[in-house]
């Protein structure tokens, strides 16, 4: 596994797992926040928020998100007076995974919050059973509350296939009551298969996958469809990778 990390040939773009080692400099964090709404972010009374960001490079991201999240995030509660809240700021707990080594060492050389934000070397795909429960279990959790997907699909799906895919999502609605999720188009596998084919690598699931040109439409049809979410509708306007947000929220979750 430790050599299918490494970029192929002297191209640092060549890899196959997403886990770019200068990945900030072109992708940067501020094209993803400015997508964010601001009104999403409640919790119950006093409680936490307790989020899981998986693909988590060298941690920029899950950084912003934690310092955006202390800015947004509130609790409401039933006040004394009747049909009436109270409202106050809440604390939020992120766990940032990514199966390479060597951006979670960085991450964690780098991480200003300690407290809140930990970051852990974990392959979502195969070792998802241990560590993450683990976390919830510290947070005193069954569920997080977040789960966000910031421009992973496309690296599962052109590793492990539509099923795979299928399986990743699925998952992912199970372990939480909301997801943002950051699809690549299609234009992007092509360009990361060209870019592994230079450097003499393949993707050999590419050819065989069905799932193509409206993979941001698959990805809610299988939201909708088979993990009992439904769709939040908020206007977002694309980064300039040309990727939107999508959010989706278990049905049964109130809020």
């Amino acid at each position: 596994m430790a050599g299918d990390l490494l970029f192929k040939g002297n191209d640092p773009g060549a890899v196959r797992h997403g886990n770019f080692i200068n990945y900030y400099q072109f992708n940067s964090t501020e094209s993803r926040l400015k997508l964010l709404p601001t009104d999403l972010w409640k919790v119950k009374s006093a409680q936490s928020l307790v989020c899981l960001d998986i693909g988590c490079n060298s941690g920029d991201l899950t950084q912003e998100l934690y310092k955006f999240l202390s800015t947004h995030l509130s609790f409401v509660a039933p006040s004394v007076e009747v049909g009436e809240e109270r409202k106050g700021k809440a604390d939020s707990y992120i766990l940032g995974i990514d199966l390479d080594p060597i951006l979670i060492a960085r991450a964690e050389d780098a991480n200003k919050y300690t407290s809140n934000v930990t970051y852990k070397c974990v392959n979502y795909m195969r070792d998802r059973e241990g560590i993450i429960p683990l976390y919830l279990k510290q947070c005193s959790k069954n569920y997080f509350d977040v789960i966000f997907c910031f421009s992973v699909t496309m690296w599962i799906h052109l590793n492990h296939g539509d099923e795979g895919l299928k399986e990743f999502l699925i998952s992912v609605s199970m372990q939480t009551n909301m997801v943002v999720i950051e699809p690549q188009p299609w234009k992007c596998y092509k360009s990361a298969v060209r870019r592994m084919k230079r450097s003499g690598g393949s993707f050999p699931k590419f050819v065989n996958l069905k799932m193509r040109d409206q993979i941001a439409l698959d990805i809610e049809n299988i939201f909708l469809n088979e993990c009992n979410f439904i769709k939040i509708e908020k206007e977002t306007v694309c980064t300039e990778w040309g990727r939107q947000l999508l959010f989706f929220k278990k049905v049964s979750s109130e809020g």
